[in-house]
């Protein structure tokens, strides 16, 4: 019975250990709100996109080509951090307003797409970021721009790269 009892115990010890050692980006980033600039460049290194928020910066941290998740790390007017969220998600891409947001819009807010494409016919503009709709299934959300740069649609397929049925350049 005492054997046992230590077994359980190490099995917790160790799933606890693990559980730390996976621990997600966002919340080491959230544990750093209200760090400056450098602290999250310590932890996260230097940013691949910038862009300027609302008097401050954001800095977003992108896994394309193929990976489903961008994050962003929100900076006020005096370099502190007040925010680190994952932005390629359902609820972040719903903020999105249709004859009101532009491509600049998207851009501060999702940065790069992973895609690009011009539907002459339609006079389209057609940005596209991989993620994973409902945070379940891989997707594609597409964000349709007029001449103007205006966004006019937004549009979720899913993501061919993972396809069953879809050739593959390589094999797992």
């Amino acid at each position: 019975m005492r054997a046992m009892r230590w077994l359980a115990i190490a099995i917790v010890v160790a799933a606890t250990a693990g559980c730390a050692a996976l621990e997600s980006p966002v919340t080491k980033g959230q544990r750093l709100v209200g760090a400056d600039e450098p602290a999250v460049q310590a932890q996260f290194g230097p940013p691949r996109e910038t862009y300027p928020l609302d008097g401050g910066t954001r800095w977003l941290y992108p896994t394309k080509p193929y990976g489903q998740f961008t994050y962003a790390a929100d900076f006020d007017a005096g370099g502190k951090l007040v925010a680190f969220k994952q932005v390629l998600s359902s609820l972040e891409f719903a903020q999105a307003k249709i004859g009101v947001w532009t491509r600049d819009d998207v851009l501060r807010h999702f940065g790069q797409p992973v895609e690009t494409a011009y539907f002459p016919r339609m006079e389209r503009l057609v940005w596209s970021y991989r993620f994973k709709a409902d945070d379940v299934w891989p997707s594609l959300m597409h964000f349709y721009f007029d001449p103007a740069g205006v966004l006019q649609l937004t549009q979720i397929t899913p993501d061919p790269l993972y396809d069953p049925d879809r050739p593959r350049l390589f094999r797992r």
